[in-house]
This record gives structure tokens, sequence and C-alpha cells, in this order.
């Protein structure tokens, strides 16, 4: 198996190229499923899941073509199944959005029950319950969703808790249905506006994206065209992070300071220095060792539970106390095993973390136990003295693209061990 091995002690400095957003390129990718003609997908990462997620395309009959920039092109005018196997969607929550697209467009659809990273309860409930409000029939048996209708129809809908995937897979079903959807307590992130976005693009009327109400008017057909995924603002602030643990500078090109607002107030209260443009994000420390920082994860535009374990890091090594709250996810703090491994002082109480920054870490051998935890772990092994080696690292390749050249780009120490 895979490892990625890191010798702490560098001081990042320089700049790095932010990829496009995994958590908006899967839905988009989705989506292609209910256009009547070729669309083109832009500024796609290369990324594990985008991988899965182009062999369920395909599977599904959609045919794919893909450029040296990694620009994706998928025809769907062939696809001839609507079933999504196990085989295909175990190791990608993000799997089950081919259910409304494929239930709007044919008329029928079963998807296997997802997997994806071990960090909690992540219920569909909320999608089907969405679903049948457009006048679906969903029945859930031998763990796969089944869904039927002759056309969806508009209706109202009101999310019992905030959920992006939902907010995505009924947004895309709505699109098709027979007249008005309107979706209330939607969530608001930037990945849900960017599929938005470019579901108007395909001619979807859609009103309200980026608050918690939105409203569909349904069209008849949605064609083909092209559009460019929004940047990664989870990246985009894992490379900061690590600028700011190192007491160094780093300039992120190919962003966007206005979608990661909340992780940047942190920054700067960690004594960062922050710099923005349209298109750029510059952290400088000057040297600095980062104070603690007290946080709490919640549904966007708050602090979102995809940076709880970079901070957290972070805090390892800060001055000063940091308290994190976990809200989203019950399963989210299986990182702080592993960092009180490198010598973390970090006491756990609940969904409550208190974590007390120490001078120094220690490198020793660490297992990632999901996508964001991963991430972290790597964060600190840059800060630690000696050798980190980190272990089940197909967890970072499924959400960080070139982690380890994009790091050693910024003067890390770092490499990967084929396993």
């Amino acid at each position: 198996m895979a490892k990625i091995v890191i010798t702490g002690g560098e001081v990042l400095n320089g700049e790095v190229q932010i990829s496009g957003a995994k958590n908006a390129v899967l839905p988009i990718l989705c989506a292609t499923l209910l256009a009547d003609s070729p669309i083109s997908i832009g500024n796609v990462p290369h990324l594990h899941d985008v991988t899965t997620t182009v062999e369920l395309l395909g599977a599904l009959g959609a045919q794919l073509t893909i450029d040296e920039k990694l620009t994706i092109t998928v025809d769907p005018t062939h696809v001839n199944q609507t079933v999504a196997p196990y085989e295909l969607v175990k190791t990608m929550r993000a799997s089950i959005l081919v259910l409304g697209p494929l239930l709007s467009k044919f008329g029928h659809a079963e998807v296997s029950l997802p997997g994806g990273c071990a960090i909690g309860s992540r219920p569909v409930d909320q999608h089907i319950r969405g679903l049948i409000a457009l006048g679906a029939d969903v029945v859930v048996e031998n763990g796969m969703v089944k869904a039927k209708a002759n056309r969806l129809k508009g209706g109202r809908y009101v999310f019992d808790m905030v959920t992006v995937t939902g907010t995505e897979n009924v947004l895309m079903a709505a699109c098709l249905a027979q007249g008005t959807t309107v979706l209330e307590n939607c969530a608001e992130e930037p990945e849900v506006v960017d599929l938005a976005n470019c579901l108007i693009m395909m001619g979807a009327k859609i009103e309200g994206a980026g608050t918690n109400k939105m409203v569909i008017e349904g069209v008849d057909r949605l064609h083909g065209g092209h559009y460019d995924v929004l940047p990664d603002r989870i990246e985009t602030g894992t490379f900061l992070i690590a600028a700011a643990m190192t007491g160094g500078r780093v300039l992120a090109k190919r962003t966007r300071a206005d979608i990661l607002d909340s992780v940047l107030l942190k920054l700067e209260d960690a004594g960062a220095q922050i710099n923005s443009g349209e298109d750029f994000i510059e952290l400088n420390m000057n040297g600095r060792r980062p104070k603690a920082v007290s946080l709490t994860t919640a549904p966007y535009p708050a602090f979102p539970t995809d940076m709880q374990a970079q901070f957290a890091a972070m805090n390892c090594v800060a001055e000063g106390v940091g308290v994190i709250k976990e809200t989203i996810f019950e399963n989210r703090f299986m990182h702080l095993n592993e960092l009180s491994r490198l010598g973390a002082d970090i006491r756990v109480d609940g969904h409550t973390a208190i974590i007390r920054g120490v001078e120094q870490l220690t490198g020793a051998p660490i297992m990632a136990t999901d996508l964001r935890a991963s991430a972290s772990l790597v964060l600190a092994g840059l800060v630690a003295k000696g050798e980190t080696t980190v272990d089940r690292i197909y967890h970072i390749d499924r959400g960080y693209e070139n982690i380890e050249e994009k790091l050693g780009g910024l003067g890390a120490k770092i490499r990967r061990l084929p396993g």
C-alpha cells in the first residue's frame, strides 16, 4: 500500500496552483446525464473520485473523452442503463448523485446505497423524501434505492436538515419536472451554487441558488455546452494552513477568497497576514508561530467541517489552547488519535476537542482514516521533528491532486513510496 513520507522542519515558501473543486465536479458530472447533447467540463481535478465517477457514467452508457487539459466531454445521448450497482458506487458516497438525474430523465433509477469515508452517519433519507415530494415512487430493498415516475411533477419540499448532496440530487431532478418546485432549508455551499450555474448554462430555470430557498421552473429539455468548475476552497485552505504551521508564505493562485471567508478569518486570528485579489490568496506568517484558534463547524457560510482536521493539526503546534467543536459528523475526530502519536496534547470530550499547542511534534508512523484527516496528518508531518510516514493515503488521492508534488514545490521534503 502506498505511503507518503515527510521529513519535517522546512518553512514553506512559494506559489501553488489550486485545482478544481472535488465537491463541485462530482455533481456536475452527474448532471450531464440530464442533457440531450454533449457537454464539456473544464478545470477538472485529477482525483480518484473523478475517475470513479467517469467509470460510473461510462457504465451507464455515456460516451466520455478526456483531453490533455483534463477537460471531460460527456455525450449522454447513448445512456442505456439506469442501474448503478454496488461494485461501482461502494467507494464513493457522491455516486448517489446519479439518482435524481436518471429518474428525472428516464423515469426510473436504481442506485446502490453508497460508501465513502467512515466519518459518520450520512443517510440518504433526505434525497428520497425530496424525490417523493416530486411524485416519485421510491423503495429501498436489498441495499438498492429504487425509484420510478412517469414524469416528475413540481412540488414543495423542506429539508429536515441541511444536506449538500440531498439538495443537489433533488435540485437536478426538479430541472426536468413538470411545473414549479420550491426547495427550502437548502444547502448554501459554493459547490451547490456551481452546480446550479452549470444547470442554468444547460437551460435550467433556477432562482435562489446560494440561499436557503430555491425555486425551479421545470423545462422539457436541457442542452449541452461548456462549463468550468470553480476552485477547490478546501484544497486552498489546506495549503494556506501548511504555510501558517511552518511560519512561511504561500501564494495560492487560481482560487477565490470570497468562498473562504470563515477560514480566512480564523487564519487571521492565528496571526497570519492575508492579501487576496480576484483569483489569488497570499498568506504570510513572517516566521511567527501560529496562535491557537477555537471554532465550531456548521453548514456554509459558517466554518466548514472539511477544514476542521487541518485546523486541529495547526492547533497542535500553536501558541495557547484551541477548542474545536464538530457539529456535522459524529466520527470526525479519528485523526486526533494519530496526531497524539506525534506528541500532540489533545483531550476529547464528546464532540469537542481541546488542543494545547506544543512547541515540537515528533515524527512517527501514522495512518489516515478519511480524506480530510489524511491531509491533517500530512500537515502535522511538515512540522514534526524527523520522519513521519502516513499510511493508507488512498484516502488523500480521493480529494487532493498531486499533494506531494505541490507541497514539494513549496519546499517540503515529502515523497511517495509505492505500495
